[in-house]
């Protein structure tokens, strides 16, 4: 890879002027974030390299039955860009979709975006201070800044299970539902049981045959304070905005106040254990069934979930939990701890690979350093926005940037203002590179490990926040109003600016 930067830098060094000012990769809520910041500065030259078909990312792929976001619906949202006609408290997937798509089509960023445009992958040119992102479609983007906001939660995690190939009946990924897939009557085995399985299990429990769902660890669940938003209340944020601000403010601040169980191991998570419990015993009577529901390790060392009918979904005669992962498929179905459950249907709701420990495509920096090879033993970044060696990039959605308590918005519109500042301050002063201090990152990531010790993250369990030496490179240890803050101004004497 570093001849290729040599020979690319050497053949195309007569290019001395990038195409786009900006090339912002990934056109979910991150992306469409950028775009319009960068549109309210009056930067126009950009644009949005999409591997999908549409906006939309997260919401545009899931939607499998019952999917919907387990952020209330007045937070997981723009905060410049609010709906009062939210019909749920937690919105479900179709009607996330619809909100960005109107928020798109108002800002006018179709003409934008290039979609199909999946990242084969980017690579800094020194000579000429820009970004050449290359796509898998064969065309190749230059841009003096490149914004990854590829998210977490894009490339669906298939496990690796002897026999897959051997399966007679249907496969299927809970991020790649299928239109029309008939599931009346049928035997299904769901294979997982965290954050999409206690939306999709209950969804279908009363329209297939049978279900077994196979669970390697449980969950701690905790009630949903979920409703539908009438037409009264609607209208009163219609007429009265400062009103779902308020409502607003009180959500995130409830939120935060939750960190205080989630993130941070302390009597708080006690209490919020013993909620959970109450809720599962509220539904279920069978002590071999309440056993397996029951974790054994604290609360917020893996993602607490939400859910009404999770438990009351386990209950059903139809359901049957299996607290054994899938060691194999067969012709017939699936087998675990040597017994065979014959079934017509396989769906994964086993998430996504999470690029904890590695870049979301290949990325090459000054002097050809690959990206995935300096995140090799864990991804970081200062402030979860910049990475030494990858000047004139940034992220959305970084490394030690994910909340665990609220919504990821909040994040994300610190990073985005944080971003906009610097594209900005480079258009008005004609810099043409700016690049993270080695000792500025170096700070940050000590900082961030010390602060890991004290949360629940580091309790003993193993999670997917997690890279396979037992690094948290994914959540921030702290509250989301403490790293908004730290967001607020750029610091040029944070970088190197040439």
């Amino acid at each position: 890879m570093q001849q290729e930067t040599k020979s690319n830098s050497a053949s195309k060094n007569q290019v001395q002027t990038p195409q786009y000012e900006v090339a912002i990769v990934g056109a979910g809520f991150s992306g469409v974030g950028m775009a319009i910041a960068l549109k309210k500065s009056g930067i126009e030259n950009f644009i949005l390299v999409e591997g999908g078909n549409d906006f939309g990312g997260t919401w545009r792929d899931n939607v499998y039955p019952g999917a919907a976001c387990d952020v209330p619906s007045h937070l997981y949202s723009y905060s410049f860009e609010q709906n009062p006609h939210w019909t749920k408290m937690f919105a479900q997937s179709g009607e996330i979709q619809s909100y960005l798509l109107r928020i798109v089509d108002k800002w006018k960023l179709r003409p934008k975006a290039k979609f199909n445009s999946r990242i084969e992958h980017a690579q800094y040119d020194e000579i000429n201070s820009y970004w050449r992102v290359a796509t898998q479609n064969g065309e190749t983007v230059t841009a003096k800044f490149v914004v990854s906001a590829c998210g977490a939660l894009a490339n669906p995690q298939i496990p690796e299970i002897p026999g897959k190939e051997l399966f007679k009946g249907k496969m299927v990924h809970s991020a790649r539902w299928p239109k029309n897939l008939d599931l009346k009557g049928k035997k299904v085995a769901v294979v997982g049981a965290g954050a999409t399985a206690i939306q999709l299990v209950p969804a279908i429990a009363d329209i297939v045959h049978t279900q077994y769902v196979f669970q390697r660890t449980p969950s701690w669940v905790v009630p949903k304070a979920d409703y539908d938003i009438g037409a009264v209340e609607q209208k009163l944020y219609e007429l009265f905005p400062f009103l779902q601000q308020i409502r607003r403010t009180t959500i995130f601040a409830i939120t935060e106040l939750l960190a205080t169980a989630i993130v941070f191991d302390s009597p708080m998570t006690s209490l919020l254990e013993e909620a959970s419990k109450w809720h599962m015993r509220r539904y279920i009577d069978n002590p071999e069934l309440l056993r397996k529901v029951t974790p054994n390790y604290r609360l917020g060392c893996k993602r607490m979930l939400i859910s009404n009918d999770w438990y009351p979904a386990l209950a059903k005669p139809n359901v049957h939990l299996i607290d054994h992962e899938v060691d194999s498929i067969t012709e017939k179905g699936v087998v675990s701890r040597g017994k065979e459950y014959e079934v017509d249907l396989i769906i994964f709701a086993t998430g996504f690979a999470v690029p904890s420990a590695g870049a979301p495509f290949p990325i090459i920096g000054r002097g050809g350093r690959d990206l995935n090879t300096d995140w090799q033993g864990g991804a970081e970044a200062y402030k979860g926005v910049a990475i030494t060696g990858y000047p004139n990039m940034f992220l959305l959605m970084g490394p030690n940037t994910g909340p665990g308590h609220t919504s990821v918005l909040v994040y994300v519109e610190a990073q985005i203002e944080y971003i906009r500042q610097i594209v900005e301050s480079f258009n008005r002063s004609h810099q043409k590179e700016i690049e993270v201090k080695k000792n500025k990152q170096a700070e940050f990531i000590q900082f961030i490990e010390e602060r890991m010790k004290s949360t629940t993250w580091t309790t003993g369990c193993q999670s997917w926040y997690l890279t396979k030496s037992g690094r948290n490179t994914t959540l921030y240890p702290g509250f989301a109003s403490e790293y908004v803050l730290s967001m607020r101004k750029f610091d040029k004497d944070d970088y190197h600016i040439r």
